[in-house]
């Protein structure tokens, strides 16, 4: 496959590069410390286009292909993943599956705004008991004639307290198991709809991470997306260009992290010379090199099978099961090449390395990739 990028590509990685150089690591450090969302950041990367990228111009997005939107997030991986993964989710899961699923109405009344910034959106499937199995729903949408009303609780959600637009997923029919699931619209300040406190996270510690719960929450019928029971469905669709998503993300902690270590391993000395030059660290840095290309390689032909209109389920989950192995890898070897200053967080390298964890989990889990990929190969 040819991964030539176009101008109008390369043009958009530099505006995220610079946008990760010049907004987002002044102050990174402090964000992540003190647990901060960056709000104020939001509208900035909203005015770029990043928050609706692969949206319709229709709907006031930027109309771009999937590999654009890796390339963006990418490079603002590379800085900063607490902020990347609120793009994340606002596109590949929120915009996505509004623009894919949604209703002519739902769009205009949600997806314009979503598009720009003005508002950001979460996704709501984990709970307490329905991790990496989502089949087993227990927030309920019971069916109200022209409404639903919806009880439960939400785990780990992503823009959690931030959010105004959720997109739901709850069992309406449960002797229908996962064919009775369906996925609704809630809006923030509906009537008993509360947003738990804000988790205390090992990393990605500026991303806004919340429990939420719903009690006896009247969401109108019009909410629906898709037909009755369709809910399953719209997840599974949604999470699997989502993994290409967090895939990026990955591959740009990874790329952070090793371009980090390349820039001190030219700079410390030891032993008279600069630690570039120990064969040690050389053979490390060509670990690094290597396995971060072959990741790329991944994620971008997952992103073009997206956009060639292809299955990519099989891609997307490579894609994302090995990129998050190499952030996990090379981050950690940053941390070694860095050496004690390594263990400092001035270096940046310490928190690459605890924000790469969550990328063998969110969006489903590294043994679900494995689940995914063994059952394609079986198949064939």
């Amino acid at each position: 496959m040819d991964f030539t990028l176009s101008e109008e590509q390369l043009m958009i990685q530099q505006a995220a590069r610079d946008f990760a150089r010049n907004e987002l690591l002044p102050g990174v450090i402090e964000r992540d410390d003190a647990q901060k969302f960056p709000f104020e950041l939001v509208q900035k990367m909203g005015e770029l286009g990043f928050m609706g990228m692969m949206v319709n111009e229709k709907y006031n997005g930027s109309g771009l292909d999937t590999l654009s939107y890796v390339l963006a997030m990418e490079e603002l991986s590379k800085v900063d993943a607490s902020a990347s993964v609120m793009v994340s989710v606002n596109n590949s899961l929120v915009c996505w599956g509004l623009q894919t699923f949604g209703t002519e109405a739902q769009k205009a009344k949600y997806l314009s705004r979503l598009s720009t910034g003005e508002i950001i959106g979460a996704f709501c499937l984990s709970e307490p008991e329905a991790g990496s199995d989502a089949t087993s729903q227990k927030t309920t949408a019971i069916d109200k004639g022209d409404h639903y009303i919806l009880n439960g609780t939400k785990n780990w959600i992503t823009n959690g307290g931030s959010a105004e637009v959720f997109l739901v997923i709850a069992q309406t029919h449960i002797e229908k198991g996962h064919k009775g699931i369906n996925a609704l619209i809630v809006e923030k300040g509906m009537e008993g709809f509360e947003v738990g406190p804000k988790e205390n996270k090992l990393g990605i510690r500026g991303s806004d991470t919340h429990s939420l719960i719903f009690n006896d929450v009247k969401v109108p019928k019009e909410n629906r997306i898709g037909e009755d029971g369709f809910g399953f469905k719209f997840a599974m669709k949604t999470l699997a260009g989502g993994r290409i998503g967090i895939a990026a993300q990955a591959l740009g902690i990874a790329a952070g992290a090793y371009e980090l270590a390349l820039k001190y391993s030219k700079e410390r000395k030891t032993f008279g010379t600069e630690i570039a030059n120990h064969q040690a660290i050389a053979f490390k840095l060509a670990d690094m090199h290597t396995k971060i290309q072959a990741a790329r390689n991944l994620v971008y032909q997952a992103a073009c099978e997206k956009d060639a209109g292809k299955d990519y389920t099989l891609s997307g989950a490579m894609a994302k099961l090995y990129a998050s192995e190499v952030a996990m890898e090379t981050t950690i070897e940053a941390v070694q090449i860095h050496g004690g200053n390594g263990f400092v967080k001035d270096y940046h390298v310490e928190r690459l390395m605890r924000d790469a964890k969550i990328t063998q989990i969110y969006e489903g889990t590294s043994e679900i990739q494995k689940i995914v990929i063994s059952r394609s190969v079986l198949k064939d």
